[in-house]
């Protein structure tokens, strides 16, 4: 069987968003580059992943680009989110970086851009700007934001002429995003999660190991699962080791119980927010 023929779940397992097609599942590539990064991610879309996350920030976008090459996959099935970093902001720097962007990853579009942190060096305003001329040029098919609060992302959507079809932002079973949830639900968009694993902490909890046991699925599995299986949620997926991607991508064939959802939602708990570093970050809800 040929690799541009493979079966992904993940390609029929998508969000409807502002006329974007956001697939429920998608491979982070933080911390990660070089060549391992590219065998990791061959690896990934061969076993079904269509989704890809990296950011200029991440420096390893042309990393990306070898990895969409090698893997045989046409670029048009997979699905390539990107982030324009906090120092391009400015308006005679937005355009040069994306298509710096699009040279790193050698293709002639981005499916969806984002803006990385709300506190740049120019207003939401002018980051919102960035992206809509991005769109309006053909470089960028969708766009949206990341690490926005509720206020922040109500403002980005009112303010763009096109849809802002995600927020980008860290949420697992310890963070309270009830806030934020509510707004993504208010305004028709999606919340994009990253951070879903706590850093490895999920895989102590003794509430997450007896769910993941009595449902014969992985704790890895099981919070994924409890991601997509929530209204308007994309997961991003992260791992460095190539035997558990076959594992991260089994999430579409089984369904957590309700009391298994609430469960799980009862772990949040005060002071769990991983990422918020104090010169980027917004007030958090």
């Amino acid at each position: 069987m040929s690799t541009t023929s493979l079966y992904s779940p993940i390609a029929s397992a998508a969000l409807a968003i502002g006329g974007a097609h956001l697939p429920r599942l998608g491979f982070g590539t933080y911390g990660m580059s070089g060549p391992r990064l590219e065998e990791i991610l061959v690896a990934a879309l061969r076993h079904g992943f269509r989704h890809i996350d990296t950011a200029q920030m991440y420096q390893n976008e042309a990393d990306v680009g070898a990895a969409i090459r090698a893997s045989g996959i046409p670029r048009h099935d997979i699905f390539v989110t990107t982030k324009v970093w906090v120092d391009n902001y400015p308006a005679e720097r937005f355009s040069a970086s994306v298509d710096q962007s699009l040279l790193n990853l050698q293709s002639d579009h981005i499916d969806l851009l984002l803006v990385h942190w709300p506190r740049g060096s120019v207003s939401i305003a002018e980051q919102i700007e960035g992206l809509n001329r991005s769109v309006d040029a053909g470089k960028v098919r969708h766009i949206g934001v990341s690490n926005f609060n509720a206020d922040m992302m109500q403002s980005a959507i009112k303010l763009s002429r096109h849809p802002i079809v995600t927020n980008q932002v860290e949420y697992h079973p310890f963070l309270d995003q009830s806030v934020l949830l509510k707004a993504v639900d208010v305004n028709k968009t999606s919340l994009m999660a990253y951070c879903g694993m706590a850093l490895g902490r999920v895989f102590e909890s003794p509430v997450l190991k007896e769910i993941a046991a009595r449902n014969e699925r992985t704790i890895a599995q099981i919070v994924l699962r409890w991601l997509i299986q929530q209204p308007h949620i994309v997961a991003l997926s992260r791992t460095e080791k190539i035997e558990r991607i076959v594992d991260n991508v089994r999430v579409f064939d089984f369904e957590l119980s309700q009391e298994d959802m609430q469960t799980i939602a009862t772990l949040r708990s005060p002071g769990s927010r991983i990422v918020s570093p104090p010169h980027l970050a917004p007030a958090w809800d």
